[in-house]
Formats: C-alpha cells, structure tokens, sequence
C-alpha cells in the first residue's frame, strides 16, 4: 500500500515540521481528519479524506487525527481488523502507520483522549473540516480541564491551528504546481470532449457524463466539485446542478467542470452554442466577458493585491453592459452605484488548491492580500441576462461564464487550464471539426 498521492514522505515532514517550528514549548497541536458520511441506510458516500490531514500526512483513512508537538509527530488512526478488512478493505493500523507515514508514533484512535492528557499541554491548537470535529474538541477540552482542575493547575488555553496550515497550504511548492498542471491538462480535454460530442437536443447530463468519463480514463479518481451543465437559461443560475434538461438549438451551455489529480483541483468554465455557431447578440455578450477575463488574467502579478484583477473585470464588464444597452451613464457611476448586480453578482475568483475553493485568508491586516508567486486562483467573469430579468430583449436568456486556473509566477501570469479554447473562432472551428 502507498500514501494517498504521489509526493515522497520527506515532503509531508518537510510540511509537519514547519508546522513544528511554530508550536511553543508545552503546546499541542490537533487535528482531526474527516470522517465517513451515510449516504442512506447502510451505505456511505465516496470517503475523502481532508485537505489538511492530506496536506500534513497523505493518510487517507477516516477517523484519524494528527497531534504535533514540537518534537514528535503522533498518528491516532483506526486499528488493524482483518475481519473487518474482508468487508472494507486494507488498513495501516498503529504499527503499519508509522513505516508507512514517516510518522514518530501512532496509537489507536480511540486513545487519543488519553493522549492529550499524557502530553499535558499547557496550551494547544486545534483544526477540524466539520461541524463532528467541533464537537469532538469540545469533549478533548472537557476532559483537559478536569484533569488540570484535579491537579491544581490552570486550565490549557487554546488556539486555532488552521491560519499555521493555511497560510503554508495557500503558496503551492514546485511539485504541488505540476499537479496542478496536470489536473487542469486532464480537466481541458474533458472540455473538449464535451464540445465535440455536443448536438441539440442533448441532454445535460449526458454532456456530464462525457466530462467525467474523460477525467476517469485520464487517471482522475474524482470530481473537484459537482459539474454544472446549464443549457439556455439554466445559466443564470450560477449554481445549477440538475444538469437534466434538454438543451435547445441555439441555445448556449455554460460547463462549470474541474477534476481533482493526485487531491489537486481544476475549475473551468466555458460557454458555447450547442450547434457549434454563435448568434450575433451571444457572440457580442460573449466578447465582452472574454475581453474581461483576459485583462483580468493580466493583472494576476506578483505584488498586486487579490482584488485588483476582479476591480480590472468588473470595470470592462459594465463598460460592455453599457455598450449593449442594459445599462446607461458611465462606468464610474454604474460601479458606484452597484447597477451592474444583477448581470454580475459574484466575484472574479478565488483561491484554488487541494480544495476548489481553497484556504487561506483573503485580508491582511484590513488590507487585501498581496499576490506572491505559487499562489493559484481561477479567473472567472460572467454576465448573466435571466429570461425574466429587466436586460434588453435580445440579450434574455443569455448567462456566458468563462473561466481559467491562473499561477502567480515571478512574471507573467500562467494559465493551467489554456487548452481549452475560448476565442469565439477557436470554439466554432473546434467544434466544426
């Protein structure tokens, strides 16, 4: 058996002892990793470990915690149980953990409240991915403060363990870029394969099942996020996932879709006619958010705070809402004003990493944070016309989405995910081909 992806052990002790480095004497780090969620009666959802646990260890077992010291690095993971190994399949165990982890020790989980109280933290710091994990500290600490009560000393404070993760999560290593690299190579010819399988009349779903076959046969292993398919007006939902209609000649479907390589996710959007050729008001709406997006795209620079490249969209996105008549005045006026919200309701982006929304704090200090290279964010403007909205009559039922995953690098930004293609001409010729 091997860890969960394919970085070597020195790269997570690298990772452990940075963490290491940042505990005070006498303090206990802990974190708890996910556990298994039913899905209904007996049968459980896809397992999947957390980002963090994943981040520190690659163990990818449920029920397992992590608890750090200055000195040692303890696995609390699940015990060996061959009968049980029948049903569910291989596990590590205390004794295979630490051979195969790199790890100083491990113990079964369920002595980890025994744990804690052995190492006597007089402070310690916690990270947890749910709402369980939550409830699980809150037993640790009771259970802390009434050892300490019986033997007189005072209580251990404690902090939140996640900024110390987050911040080293939030800069991707060399190795960390190149899987990402890949997963957005494999989430591109998943896009592809979905345009030339396109027709009218297909359903959403099954352009769907196109993209997720392409990721599976590609060595993707799952989905970064539930895809959106949204044919026509679906669009404008900006969070559609019945992907089960029908999609109508002269419709646009907008493809939200990423797969997860080695734990490392891609998020891309792209937008085009189901019968492969844009009318003249989706082709100017969509000219407008690709001219968007690529200035934004320019922006992504070292030394440049995190909300400059959505400032830069946003004032090229009103400029063309005013140029197709759904709004008036001037771009000053309209951004001020925010009449632009109900063509462009969201941001331009995020960070991205081993989740698609990924960690790390946007602020610094009351100010927005600066770009640095390693860091990853997607890219993604849209203008969205609902049918039912107040936008000029040809622009109704138009939602367009175009988004790339961007790396900050020392000089111009990189796009990982420019495979797949986005000038209106690439996409007609593409899919004509």
């Amino acid at each position: 058996m091997t860890t969960q992806f394919s970085l070597p052990l020195s790269v997570y002790r690298k990772r452990r002892e940075a963490i290491q480095s940042q505990l005070k004497d006498n303090e206990v780090a802990l974190l708890i990793g996910a556990e298994e969620q039913l899905r209904n009666r007996d049968v459980e959802q896809a397992f999947r470990q957390s980002s963090d646990m994943l981040y520190l260890t690659g163990f990818a077992e449920p029920d397992a915690a992590l608890v750090l010291t200055s000195e040692a690095a303890i696995l609390a993971v699940r015990p060996k149980d061959p009968e049980m190994e029948v049903w569910t399949g291989f596990r590590y165990g205390p004794e295979g953990a630490v051979d195969a982890f790199g790890v100083d020790r491990a113990v079964l989980i369920d002595d980890l409240d025994e744990l804690l109280i052995e190492l006597a933290p007089k402070s310690w710091r916690y990270a947890y991915d749910d709402p369980r994990g939550h409830a699980r500290v809150g037993a640790l600490q009771a259970k802390l403060v009434a050892k300490t009560r019986r033997s007189g000393e005072p209580p251990a404070s404690t902090a939140d363990l996640n900024p110390l993760i987050h911040d080293a999560r939030l800069v991707k290593s060399s190795a960390e870029q190149d899987l990402m690299r890949q997963a957005g190579q494999l989430s591109a010819r998943a896009h592809k394969r979905a345009m030339k399988m396109a027709k009218p009349g297909v359903m959403e779903y099954q352009l769907q099942a196109e993209i997720e076959h392409e990721h599976r046969m590609a060595g993707s292993k799952r989905e970064a996020y539930g895809a959106i398919v949204a044919g026509g007006n679906n669009a404008n939902v900006l969070h559609y996932i019945s992907n089960d209609q029908p999609i109508a000649d002269g419709d646009l479907v907008l493809i939200d879709a990423g797969c997860e390589y080695e734990n490392y996710a891609a998020d891309i959007t792209r937008t085009w006619p189901i019968n492969g050729r844009f009318s003249e008001a989706q082709a100017t709406a969509y000219n407008w958010v690709l001219k968007a997006q690529l200035a934004a795209i320019e922006a992504v620079r070292p030394g440049q705070p995190f909300e400059r490249y959505h400032e830069v969209a946003l004032a090229v996105l009103v400029e063309g809402l005013i140029d197709m008549g759904a709004l008036s005045g001037t771009v000053e006026e309209n951004i001020e004003s925010a009449a632009y919200r109900p063509y462009y309701m969201h941001r331009t982006g995020h960070w991205l990493g081993m989740d698609v929304h990924d960690v790390g704090t946007y602020h610094e200090q009351g100010a927005s944070r600066l770009l640095k290279p390693g860091m990853v964010v997607t890219v993604e403007p849209g203008l969205y016309f609902d049918a039912a909205g107040d936008a000029p009559d040809h622009l109704k039922g138009i939602g367009i989405r175009i988004e790339d995953d961007v790396l900050v690098t020392e000089d111009e930004p990189e796009v990982l995910t420019a495979d797949v293609p986005k000038q209106i001409q690439d996409i007609e010729a593409w899919m004509a081909g």
